[in-house]
């Protein structure tokens, strides 16, 4: 027999008037939420600038980097400061050059693999050493002391200010064919981006292959090359498993990046601009680091309780939570998805805010989290951040802004985890 299910406010009276009372309160949300920042944003001049950003594949670029420039700071400075954010792959711009390009000026702002750089100075692979640093805590302990050297450096040579250290997911080796170990590599040629990746590979006996992350899919296809290193989320997001059949896991490194700015620009801005900057600036390190983490995450498999109306997203984010390693069930309404929570073994429940039939997903996660207070619970949307329902929504649950990326998807489960953790230690 079908467990029965009471579905409250089942009156469309009382539905109404429950959709109205949180219109309401959505949009007082939404004022006091924006209320801190426009004293301060008020003394803050209109400024636009100009950043390139990391390879966009990477989850560091997704999750952290682009919203931060396109989102969290326009919104952090009430609309007085936006930023034009490009990843360098989609601009066609070699990692190589990109701190040539920033002393010349022709960016402000811009996000890079520091150990690329290492050809010109080899200090700035030094806090990510191949081999050296086998979790994230002491990748980020090594860059904080790490730190003034390349600051120095920069300001010394290339017209940059340092302003945040962030990295990526474990780089691991993906192969043509099935490796088992280490001898396995040996006589193999394999792709790496730094200098001290090739060192290890030669203390390997294996061959070092330089080439940018767009070419690697049809070299591994191709058999230019049999390995090459990246990150797994990275690698995943970049469709490497379509010309790969295996995974060496062992860490390189982190491929750590830093956001760095023009030292003339910098030196341009008013002292209250600088101050804003830098401390948005600290708030998005503490971001990278905090992704990055979750990114690398072992993953749990357990049953997804998967409610979005439509159809094609509902099929597409299936396949990512599947690719990750999770069972999936679905609903359409919210309806069904009352009816599928009573089924045991769902360890998460992903839900859209905006359902069909006058209920939304913050309506269906408000009932299900007071029956099922111990699952892990979030929602989606692709209402933009000042949205009354969003920021509603965000007090409450975690929220994934749509699209979104597999290495996004995956970082956000990490913060879904993180929140029912802290609800029940609360």
């Amino acid at each position: 027999m079908r467990p029965q299910v009471l579905a409250p406010w089942t009156n469309p009276q009382q539905r109404e008037a429950r959709m109205r009372m949180r219109n309401l309160l959505g949009a007082a949300v939404a004022a006091l939420w924006l209320q801190p920042f426009a004293a301060a944003a008020q003394e803050l001049p209109q400024l636009q600038f100009k950043a390139i950003g990391l390879n966009s594949p990477t989850v560091a670029s997704t999750v952290d980097e682009v919203p931060f420039w396109r989102e969290t700071i326009p919104r952090a400075s009430n609309g007085r400061i936006t930023v034009d954010i490009t990843p360098l792959d989609q601009m066609g711009i070699d990692d190589r050059t990109m701190l040539r390009l920033l002393r010349l000026g022709v960016m402000d702002f811009a996000g890079m693999d520091i150990s690329k750089m290492a050809g010109d100075d080899a200090r700035f692979e030094g806090c990510d050493l191949a081999g050296l640093t086998l979790d994230a805590d002491r990748a980020r302990a090594a860059c904080d002391a790490w730190r003034p050297i390349i600051d120095r450096q920069m300001q010394r040579n290339w017209n940059a200010k340092l302003l945040a250290f962030g990295g990526n997911p474990p780089q691991v080796f993906w192969c043509r064919d099935v490796i088992s170990g280490l001898e396995g590599l040996r006589g193999k040629k394999i792709r790496v981006f730094n200098n001290t990746m090739r060192d290890f590979l030669q203390g390997i006996g294996a061959t070092a292959v330089s080439m940018a992350f767009a070419e690697v899919v049809p070299a591994l296809n191709s058999g230019v090359v049999d390995c090459a290193v990246t990150g797994s989320l990275s690698g995943n997001t970049a469709r490497w498993p379509e010309v790969s059949k295996s995974i060496y896991p062992m860490s390189l490194g982190w491929s750590i990046n830093v956001l760095a700015v023009n030292l003339t620009t910098w030196n341009r801005l008013d002292a209250r601009v600088q101050q804003f900057l830098l401390e948005q600036v600290k708030a998005y390190e503490d971001k990278m680091w905090q992704t990055l983490k979750a990114a690398d995450a072992r993953i749990e498999p357990r049953l997804v309780l998967l409610v979005e109306d439509d159809a094609d997203i509902r099929a597409n984010t299936r396949e990512m939570l599947c690719a990750i390693g999770h069972s999936v069930i679905e609903a359409a309404s919210a309806a069904d998805a009352r009816t599928l929570a009573a089924l045991d073994g769902i360890g998460l429940i992903l839900s859209d805010i905006n359902l069909g039939g006058g209920e939304t997903g913050l309506d269906l996660l408000d009932d299900l989290r007071l029956r099922l207070p111990g699952v892990a619970m979030g929602l989606m949307t692709s209402l933009p951040p000042v949205d009354g329902l969003h920021l509603l929504a965000a007090q409450r649950f975690p929220v994934l802004r749509k699209p979104f990326a597999p290495g996004e998807l995956r970082a956000y489960l990490g913060r879904c985890d993180s929140a029912v953790a802290r609800s029940a230690a609360e």
